[in-house]
């Protein structure tokens, strides 16, 4: 048998091992604290045991994991939040195990042994008294809801009752894997601006607080007559310097006032609506909806989720409050006995692309797969927008700098100038 898993520390281990099942290899693997991904049947012979053993510590080290020394202090305590690698590699391991035949707690208990992250261990404790006490898999893993979304249990409940569960967790890893690529293609959009942004306003700063006082005094041992543009920036920086504290303190308060509104009801469809119509950047986040309404939706489809269900299902994890209150609105229109293809029109949300798959789904009963295909298409658009706000957005930055440095230049340099020509003449 070729297997393929984990140790303890989440370094990678593979090799082969002679055995008469993939039941045998599994016991061998947790034996030696080894949690497997993937077992199969090797194609050429097989060594002795003892030599198999050998080659089971055969690490990658590009699997090691990247955790900064705060994250992996964070997990050892306790109180660092179950990433979505950590979903992933849940979900795939999961899937293996199954697929093996391994019984649930048998496979839930070899994976609290090998998880690092002490906030998932004491989650996956918690589902193995949860499935000894009679629970089912999908209703212990809806005791979590801030680790397992409700798209994950819907999926896991569809999978025990159709005796695919092994499916329904590798078709939950592929989400995930795809859910944490657009993540990653929405930072990437926002966080080359947002460090520019930060770095003027330092800049700023620094400059108001400790450069302008420097000329200030010099220019009043001189006595001379300033321009308007200098007499403003030594407000500016004799009011900062002098209320520094208050300012400060009416920053933090006004971001933390943000946050409590965002995480309202309220705010948070308010803020959704808005990051829709933001220049540049709002397109994108669209489309990172409807691309997770699409991908969603398929997958729920696909799983044989009835329909009303599955819209509330897709409603909680588009990721934008605004969106999902269309999708919302949409269920009630289903529930009433219109089609999908009304209900999403009406809505407003959806461009004709999505519109069209919708209609040709309802007639030819593969909505599910074009679902998949539209999901595929804004993916695809996504990357390219990320790489065009790139280059719409240098050209802004580099404007909003040349400002600024107009600014210092006409306020402090000046005067200078003034003075150096009045000496000269």
């Amino acid at each position: 048998m070729r297997y393929s898993g984990r140790d303890s520390n989440g370094a990678l281990v593979a090799g082969t091992m002679e055995a008469n099942s993939a039941d045998e290899v599994v016991a061998a693997l947790y034996s030696d604290r080894v949690t497997p991904i993937d077992i199969e049947q090797a194609v050429t012979g097989q060594g002795a045991r003892g030599t198999e053993r050998g080659q089971r510590r055969a690490f990658d080290s590009k699997a090691q994991s990247g955790d900064s020394l705060w994250e992996q202090f964070r997990s050892l305590i306790g109180v660092a939040p179950v990433t979505i690698d950590e979903q992933i590699i849940f979900s795939r391991q999961m899937y293996s195990l199954i697929k093996a035949g391994l019984p649930l707690d048998k496979a839930l208990k070899g994976l609290e042994a090998s998880v690092s992250n002490t906030a998932f261990k004491r989650v996956l404790a918690d589902l193995i008294v949860s499935l000894e006490n009679g629970l089912d898999l999908a209703t212990s893993l809806g005791r979590h809801p801030d680790i397992f979304s409700q798209l994950f249990v819907s999926l896991i409940h569809v999978g025990e009752n159709t005796g695919r569960l092994d499916q329904a967790f590798r078709e939950i890893a592929k989400y995930l894997s795809l859910e944490q690529r657009t993540r990653k293609q929405v930072k990437k959009a926002t966080r080359y601006p947002l460090f520019v942004l930060i770095s003027i306003a330092a800049a700023i700063a620094l400059i108001t607080v400790f450069v302008i006082p420097v000329f200030s005094s010099t220019f009043d041992r001189l006595g001379a007559e300033l321009p308007w543009q200098t007499q403003a920036l030594i407000g500016v920086s004799d009011f900062a310097v002098a209320y520094w504290p208050a300012i400060l303190l009416l920053v933090f308060g006004a971001i933390w006032g943000f946050n409590y509104y965002v995480n309202t009801v309220e705010g948070r469809l308010v803020w959704d609506k808005r990051k829709l119509k933001m220049p540049l950047a709002g397109e994108i986040f669209l489309r990172v909806a409807l691309g997770r309404f699409a991908r969603t939706f398929s997958m729920v489809m696909g799983a044989g989720v009835p329909i009303v269900q599955g819209l509330n299902i897709v409603s909680g994890a588009v990721g934008n409050a605004f969106v999902a209150s269309h999708v919302q609105k949409m269920r009630e229109g289903v529930e009433r006995g219109e089609s999908m293809h009304r209900t999403a029109a009406v809505s407003g949300m959806f461009t004709p692309l999505v519109l069209q798959m919708i209609s040709v789904g309802e007639e030819t009963g593969t909505i599910d797969e074009l679902l998949a295909e539209v999901a595929d298409f804004y993916d695809a658009e996504i990357e390219y927008d990320v790489e065009r706000l790139s280059d719409a957005i240098e050209p802004i930055l580099i404007s909003i700098i040349g400002g600024l440095v107009l600014v210092m230049a006409l306020g402090v340099f000046l005067p200078i100038w003034d003075l150096n020509t009045a000496v000269q003449g």
